[in-house]
């Protein structure tokens, strides 16, 4: 399955399911430059977690961004009502959603935790595709 999004300067992004016999390279290939990457599934799966109170685990897709990014969301088409309770905005939206939702904030407080640049740029890679994304409105309110 692969979803596209429209960038403002004409060009094109996709992101494409990670099948599942490369599942388990996914976090290695993508992140395994980046201190502590190890911990990154968990703590995306901590945030969701925190900002989704209907949220009891479950079955995640992982994502590939043609632009060299990549991010995990919960399984499904179920809608999700997630609150930011760090800054008061709520939104309801898609599991694709949700889960870049989830890994924006993660990816940003691993940036800053580890000082690492390649952490940095895969916030940016994803920044890029959720700016674009049907739900981008419900996401950037609740990481603004």
């Amino acid at each position: 399955m692969t979803t596209t999004s429209t960038c403002s300067n004409s060009s094109t992004l996709t992101a494409t399911v990670v099948p599942p016999h490369q599942r388990s390279r996914f976090w290695p290939q993508h992140f395994g430059s980046i201190p502590q990457w190890l911990i990154l599934e968990a703590h995306v799966f901590g945030w969701l977690d925190r900002l989704c109170a209907d949220y009891y685990g479950g079955s995640w897709d992982f994502y590939t961004l043609s632009n060299g990014g990549a991010f995990m969301a919960p399984e499904g088409d179920e809608r999700w009502s997630l609150f930011n309770s760090m800054n008061g905005n709520g939104a309801e939206m898609g599991a694709e959603a949700a889960g870049i939702t989830a890994c924006l904030i993660a990816y940003s407080h691993h940036a800053c935790r580890t000082e690492s640049e390649a952490m940095t740029d895969h916030f940016y890679r994803l920044r890029e595709y959720a700016l674009h994304h049907p739900d981008s409105r419900a996401i950037f309110a609740l990481i603004d």
